[in-house]
């Protein structure tokens, strides 16, 4: 798989064009490291944790984006709270009727959904979920640092995968 065209967030400007054009690069970085891969492949464990698959990464980073953009910034119920509760887990064990390309979709959509909630929001509002109160500057931080770490990982998982390498 050749490497695609990233967005690549400004060198200046300001903060808020720095902040998600910094999430849209990786956000595009685990489109293209999932990209392409049979459904097997997606599902295979290079590693000891069972959970530490593509396919549960993209399933993991879609729910953290509704998490963080659309229930803790828009102000939606938590839908998961209770299966989090029964498996902290869940969201990484991934049907095998759910093929990549709809995990990937989904992805994006989710993606998309949370770029218009930020839209809405100065950075500087604040939002409070479970007693914490949160401004949308640290959410917008704390998924750049989250995708990004996740990012790490489908990179290791898709060299070990098929050798594809690049950052």
């Amino acid at each position: 798989m050749t490497r695609p065209e990233r967005p690549q967030a400004p060198l200046t400007g300001g903060e808020r064009d720095i902040l998600t054009g910094l999430l849209d690069y990786h956000r595009a970085t685990v489109a293209w490291k999932s990209g392409g891969l049979t459904e097997d492949q997606a599902r295979q464990v290079h590693l000891p944790s069972e959970l530490m698959t593509v396919a549960g990464l993209v399933a993991h980073l879609t729910l953290d984006e509704w998490f963080w953009f659309a229930v803790v910034v828009g102000g939606e119920e938590d839908t998961w709270e209770e299966k989090l509760q029964q498996d902290p887990d869940a969201e990484f064990r991934v049907s095998p009727d759910t093929t990549l390309e709809t995990l990937l979709a989904g992805y994006e959509q989710q993606c998309a959904r949370s770029r218009r909630i930020v839209a809405e929001h100065s950075l500087d509002d604040e939002v409070t979920h479970k007693d914490e109160t949160f401004n949308v500057r640290w959410v917008l931080t704390h998924m750049i640092e989250e995708t990004a770490r996740h990012v790490g990982h489908l990179d290791v998982l898709r060299e070990l995968t098929d050798g594809l390498t690049g950052e």
